[in-house]
């Protein structure tokens, strides 16, 4: 198994396509492993001529999990909603977005076009705003700006969400919350429950720790917004939403879209707050996009 040193912590991560060719790095969300990026959808990025680097972030999957630093996500929550500072945070999306570009220092990778999912959207803006010479170009998917007027979930998404984070022993429990969540927040005219499962069954066998999702989480409360910095991003920027999705409100696309100045909105009819088959082909070429975007600077 690849795992590098990187940023005082151990990264799981691999790899598709020609490593003398640029590098896209695709950045996970919250709780979400780096397999969860199916294989053929990586192939499809590695097709466009791109050495692709997925990898797993801190306290998921198989890279390093802080266990003993509990956090109250509750607590965060509270603090969130009522516009207080939130603290308690072991780190941050700027720690997250450190953690990435140790990864490509790790492999040698000056600069990359940076990819991220929702909370990966988050940390691939992140490292736009702070680390602004290494990124190429930035494709922000189902993402938002952090600020707490725009990509608000739906409450029964949120709560369904919050299952997750409380530990189960029973492993067919586990199953059904996951397949759950995966229906809610999933695009509803393509919603596969056999896949759905079978995903789910994949990840928990490689890594579970709700906890480190309540890390995760209390990362992304604390961070706050990012809509003073975000247009000062520089990258080409590609900002790709589904008019579907609940978990995070397309109003949160837009805005990013608008703070970005000159980047492109996609919005993807029908598409919830997930990756289906149907949709990898639309989502590679806003990849492709921003990728030849970048190169052409």
């Amino acid at each position: 198994m690849p795992t590098t040193t990187a940023n005082g912590i151990d990264l799981y991560f691999d790899t598709f396509g020609d490593p003398s060719d640029p590098t896209v790095l695709l950045v996970c969300g919250l709780g979400a492993q780096c397999v969860g990026y199916d294989d053929q959808m990586c192939e499809m990025i590695a097709a466009l001529g791109v050495h692709l680097v997925r990898y797993d972030n801190r306290d998921t999957g198989l890279s390093t999990h802080l266990h003993g630093e509990e956090v109250d996500q509750m607590a965060a929550m509270v603090q969130a909603l009522a516009g207080e500072q939130v603290t308690g945070a072991p780190y941050t999306l700027s720690t997250l977005a450190a953690d990435g570009m140790a990864l490509l220092d790790s492999l040698d990778v000056g600069a990359a076009h940076v990819v991220g999912c929702s909370m990966g959207g988050m940390i691939a803006q992140t490292m736009a705003i702070e680390h602004r010479p290494r990124v190429r170009s930035l494709t922000s998917v189902y993402s938002t700006t952090g600020e707490p007027e725009v990509g608000q979930p739906r409450p029964d998404v949120l709560a369904a969400l919050a299952t997750i984070m409380v530990p189960s022993d029973d492993r067919a429990e586990r199953v059904a919350q996951g397949v759950e969540l995966a229906r809610l927040i999933g695009s509803p005219g393509v919603f596969d429950e056999e896949r759905a499962r079978e995903r789910t069954e994949q990840l928990l066998d490689r890594s579970y720790d709700p906890a480190g999702v309540g890390r995760q989480l209390v990362a992304i409360l604390a961070s706050g917004s990012r809509a003073d910095a975000l247009p000062a991003v520089s990258a080409p920027t590609v900002v790709v939403h589904g008019d579907a999705d609940p978990l995070i409100d397309i109003s949160g696309g837009r805005r990013t879209h608008e703070l970005v100045e000159g980047s492109e909105f996609r919005v993807l009819e029908g598409m919830g707050h997930d990756l289906p088959p149907e949709y990898w082909d639309r989502v590679v070429d806003a990849v492709g996009t921003a990728v030849a975007a970048g190169e052409a600077r």
